[in-house]
């Protein structure tokens, strides 16, 4: 069984992954220029292979759209229901906080007062940006934001390590920071 045929199986991931795709669409990753919904499909298998209820893994899909496209939380409240609309908005930045390190701060406090089911959404996405961060760094393509993405994991992974302590998705985030801490000098 291929990683993502959970998909089929799953009505509201189905339609975020369409969603997602939809308003995504156009937009590629830093790291290989694939399609940029590639990402937010990793963090949904993420999730599923976490155990989480298709809810949980849709909004893992979802968790970019409203940060990154044109979609509203409505949009999201009519198509996917509340509470998806509501773990999706958990996790998106405040766009309002122009300080890149006050907003991120922002977030992990927003992140940590919604609960485990938004920690998780926030620890998936975190896994899969850490090991982007690593491939890309590995490849000799860091950038001048990389030491402050690298810090903004640190900082995510001591927050989910005191709200969601011993959770998978945690340790796997533990172990993609200290994979970035390995990373020779010259890299974060």
């Amino acid at each position: 069984m291929a990683r993502t045929d959970f998909v089929e199986r799953s009505p509201l991931t189905r339609d975020a992954l369409t969603f997602a795709d939809r308003h995504h669409a156009g937009q590629t990753r830093d790291l290989d220029d694939l399609p940029f919904v590639t990402h937010p499909v990793e963090v949904a298998c993420l999730l599923h292979e976490a155990g989480y209820q298709d809810e949980v893994v849709a909004a893992g899909v979802l968790h970019d759209v409203l940060e990154d496209t044109d979609a509203q939380r409505s949009d999201l409240e009519s198509r996917f229901g509340s509470r998806v609309a509501e773990l999706v908005d958990a996790v998106t930045d405040d766009p309002t906080i122009e300080d890149d390190t006050e907003r991120k701060a922002a977030l992990r406090r927003q992140v940590a007062e919604a609960g485990e089911c938004a920690a998780v959404v926030f620890a998936a996405d975190k896994v899969s940006k850490a090991r982007e961060l690593r491939v890309r760094m590995s490849r000799g393509r860091s950038n001048g934001a990389d030491c402050d993405k690298f810090r903004h994991y640190e900082a995510s992974l001591a927050m989910l390590t005191d709200l969601i302590p011993g959770h998978e998705l945690v340790n796997q985030l533990r172990m993609e920071v200290e994979a970035l801490q390995a990373v020779p000098a010259g890299g974060v």
